[in-house]
């Protein structure tokens, strides 16, 4: 299926994308990214999948409940092992599940499915990707891929923008 290709390419990507940082870069705070750190925002977005995975069985899904372990946000390896275990872990059926949010001190309920909050991750994970290219435009001179952080549907736009 097309979305998880694409979720899956994705990942893979940013682990690239990771594995090139030079030393330290990935946990030093940055100024145009209001003091958080490559390793914060990646952080983040495995948590959300960890969250999305560990919920399946359970049909019951809470992104506001996340561990928010620092190990992966101080430990590169550690986090490119995380992001193995979603790629690993993500290709499931689909089913109803239940998604619970905590809005204004209150849990709120939503009903979604599992392909739905794939989808949702995915969107989450390129947006964050799009930080992470700040902070290591910032950083670094590296050379990102020109999808790196950028929705694919913003890719095929300008591809057709440039026929």
């Amino acid at each position: 299926m097309t979305m998880f290709k694409t979720s899956l390419d994705t990942l893979e990507q940013f682990k690239q994308v990771l594995l090139t940082l030079p030393k330290d870069c990935y946990v030093q705070q940055c100024k145009v990214l209001s003091d958080s750190t490559i390793g914060q925002h990646t952080r983040h977005i495995i948590e959300l999948y960890q969250c999305l995975i560990n919920g399946y069985d359970a049909a019951d899904v809470s992104y506001d409940r996340r561990e928010r372990d620092v190990r992966i946000e101080r430990e590169l390896s550690f986090a490119i092992d995380q992001l193995e275990h979603i790629q690993q872990q993500l290709e499931r059926p689909n089913k109803t599940i239940k998604i619970s949010y905590e809005l204004a001190g209150e849990e709120t309920f939503m009903d979604s499915n599992y392909y739905r909050e794939v989808m949702y991750n995915l969107e989450h994970t390129i947006h964050h990707q799009a930080l992470i290219k700040v902070g290591i435009e910032h950083f670094t001179a590296l050379e990102l891929p020109a999808s790196f952080g950028v929705a694919p549907s913003t890719m095929q736009y300008r591809e057709t923008c440039a026929q």
